[in-house]
């Protein structure tokens, strides 16, 4: 399989228990708030900044979350640093037909370039993780590029582990578990 063709594989994985989830504190100064009206625009600088595999734009937002404040405001969430940017975002959502029946989703998370790396993603999930359970969600999943690494690793971290559906999956995956 080429390289190119393992980055843009598009992986599931899945959390089949939200107990447990572990536990980060937000770093003195930096913030974490649920979506207010008009977050939307943050949302699409954040993504736009952080994500370079796809085209975002205001329909994207609509298409994805919809435009119903009140869902928004349970299920979205931003970090912020100390001087009040928003700096990183990830929403507790859902769907209501993964198999059969409606499951949580980590969805969108994206944290910007210059605050990658320094464990700022650890509690935006965990505070993501929190609000699916306390939301009635027992389980989730969520989405993600072969290529998002990093990503991957903080998703195993916190307890989702591959959902393997074919072998072109299978073999990335077992690229990405290989020991560098």
């Amino acid at each position: 399989m080429s390289n190119l063709a393992e980055k843009s594989t598009r992986l599931l994985m899945m959390r089949r228990d939200l107990e447990n989830i572990p536990e980060f504190t937000v770093p003195a100064g930096f913030t974490l708030h649920w979506y207010q009206p008009g977050d939307e625009a943050l949302w699409l600088t954040i993504h736009k900044l952080a994500d370079h595999y796809n085209q975002i734009t205001p329909d994207l937002f609509a298409q994805q979350f919809g435009d119903d404040p009140v869902l928004l405001a349970e299920r979205q969430c931003f970090l912020f640093d100390p001087s009040g940017q928003a700096i990183g975002t990830a929403s507790a959502w859902f769907d209501d037909n993964f198999d059969g029946g409606r499951i949580g989703r980590v969805h969108w998370v994206a944290l910007l370039p210059q605050y990658q790396g320094r464990k700022l993603s650890k509690p935006l999930m965990a505070a993501v993780c929190r609000r699916l359970r306390e939301l009635g969600h027992d389980q989730a999943y969520l989405t993600t590029l072969a290529a998002r690494r990093a990503a991957i690793q903080l998703y195993l971290r916190f307890g989702f582990a591959p959902l393997i559906r074919n072998e072109i999956e299978r073999a990335v995956w077992r690229q990405i578990m290989r020991p560098e």
